[in-house]
C-alpha cells in the first residue's frame, strides 16, 4: 500500500514562521511608549516626536480601515482580529490613542463603519483584503524610509513595527488567495 503524498507545500515562508519572526522582532527591539534620551538633542528631539506622532496617527488610520473592512465583513474576523490587536499595539506604543471603536463592539455594523470611516470598504472579502494588504504594505514602506533619520530606540521601534506591517501585509495577501 502506498503512502500518501505530503500536502502541497507553498514556495517562501510560512505564515507561521513570519509570525514568529514579526512577534520575535518585536520582542527583541521593546514596543515601549517611553521617551528615548540616547543622544538626542534639540533639533532631533522634535525632529522625533513628530516622527512618533505621525506614527501614531499613521496606526490609528490604519486601526480605522481594520474596523472598516470589520464592520462590513464579519466572517474576516477570525483572519483580522490578530493584525488588528497587533495595530492597536503599534499605536499605543508610539502614544496614539487606541480608542477607536472595535468592530466587536455591540454598534451595528453600518454605524461602526460609518463612525470608524468615510469611505465605504470594498464589496467582496477579496478586494477588503487586498485593500488592508496594500495599506500595511504602503504604510510599511513609509516607516521604513523614516526611520533612517530617526535616533537610535524610535528607529528601532519604528524598524520593528515597519517589519511587522510588512508581515501583516503578506498574511493578508495570502489569506485572499
Amino acid at each position: 500500500m502506498p503512502f500518501p503524498s505530503p500536502p502541497r507545500t507553498l514556495a517562501g515562508p510560512r505564515r507561521r514562521s513570519l509570525l514568529v519572526s514579526a512577534a520575535g522582532a518585536a520582542l527583541l527591539t521593546g514596543c515601549s511608549s517611553g521617551a528615548d534620551d540616547s543622544g538626542t538633542t534639540g533639533g532631533s528631539e522634535s525632529a522625533a516626536e513628530h516622527a512618533r506622532a505621525r506614527a501614531a496617527s499613521d496606526s490609528e488610520t490604519l486601526l480605522r480601515h481594520y474596523d472598516t473592512v470589520l464592520a462590513a465583513h464579519p466572517t474576516l474576523a477570525p483572519r483580522l482580529h490578530p493584525l488588528r490587536a497587533e495595530v492597536v499595539r503599534h499605536t499605543t506604543a508610539f502614544g496614539g490613542s487606541s480608542a477607536t471603536p472595535s468592530a466587536t463592539a455591540t454598534a451595528s455594523p453600518s454605524a461602526t463603519a460609518s463612525s470608524t470611516s468615510s469611505t465605504a470598504a470594498p464589496e467582496t472579502e477579496g478586494d477588503a483584503l487586498a485593500g488592508l494588504a496594500a495599506a500595511e504594505r504602503g504604510l510599511a514602506d513609509r516607516r521604513a524610509k523614516a526611520l533612517l533619520d530617526l535616533p537610535g530606540e524610535l528607529a528601532r521601534l519604528l524598524a520593528s513595527v515597519a517589519a511587522a506591517g510588512a508581515a501583516h501585509a503578506y498574511l493578508l495577501t495570502e489569506s485572499a488567495k
